[in-house]
């Protein structure tokens, strides 16, 4: 069997949203993946800290992590690169002119560092754990590495304020996380690493987030629970996550040939 390079969304994809713990089927099919000898790797725009300790405990040691900012190869991180430095900036005076509050990630923790407390006040806590770091002295045109900007934002501001635009961003209910956005780019990258044919690429995902990495140059398999926009770009739609659609696919297209013991 030829080899395939594997890389999976996290949430919704692997996950049940209901538990947000993997689906046993999802499980054991990355397992008989690489029983069979195949690759197989995360693809998330969870933080590499966040990441780890989803992949630790199921043994998945190769990660394309923080949106393709960040590679681990066998457990061993390779790489994790920052926010474009003018960017972040841009970001930081654009929300400071605005009025809005706003928090920075500075490093590959759960800490996030702000010079007053307009964040938590605008946005409220983030609903994940989050350290709040409060350092009046901060300057962020002085540091050297940002890696995630949360700034405090309506929807309803959102037209109000064009720059957003310029840096990939996701909605979190009362705040926009602004983080490198680039999965395809991540596993290019990876996939220079360790030597593999890109036509051997196949990615699963739900979500309009993970169409940076859905391209035509490889397989790209939709979740059955996935977004519309999504699937039209797919190659194939697979049953819902929760219907075994991990294990379905691999199943589908001969990838693995031992049967799931635990379907009824």
């Amino acid at each position: 069997m030829r080899r395939k390079y594997f890389f999976f969304d996290i949430d919704a994809t692997l996950t049940d949203d209901a538990t947000h713990k993997i689906i046993p089927s999802a499980e054991w099919t990355l397992h008989e993946l690489e029983r069979c000898g195949h690759f197989v790797s995360i693809a998330t725009g969870r933080a590499h800290y966040k990441t780890v300790s989803f992949s630790d405990p199921i043994g998945i040691r190769n990660l394309v992590c923080c949106g393709g900012a960040c590679l681990v190869k066998d457990g061993k991180m390779i790489e994790n690169i920052p926010l474009p430095l003018d960017k972040a900036r841009m970001l930081v005076r654009k929300a400071e002119e605005a009025g809005l509050g706003y928090v920075l990630m500075l490093d590959d923790s759960d800490a996030v560092y702000m010079k007053d407390t307009r964040f938590l006040e605008q946005a409220g806590r983030r609903t994940e754990l989050t350290t709040y770091v409060l350092d009046e002295n901060l300057n962020p045109s002085a540091l050297k590495n940002i890696y995630k900007v949360y700034i405090a934002m309506s929807r309803e501001e959102e037209k109000k304020h064009p720059w957003i635009q310029e840096q990939g961003h996701i909605r979190m209910g009362s705040y926009l996380n602004f983080q490198y956005d680039a999965k395809k780019d991540g596993i290019l990258r990876m996939m220079k690493l360790i030597g593999g044919e890109i036509s051997d690429v196949v990615v699963f995902g739900d979500a309009v987030n993970d169409l940076v990495m859905f391209d035509p140059a490889w397989t790209s398999v939709a979740m059955g629970n996935g977004m519309d926009e999504l699937k039209k770009r797919a190659d194939y739609v697979t049953a819902a996550n929760t219907d075994h659609g991990i294990y379905k696919a691999c199943r589908h297209f001969g990838w693995i040939e031992r049967e799931y013991p635990l379907i009824s």
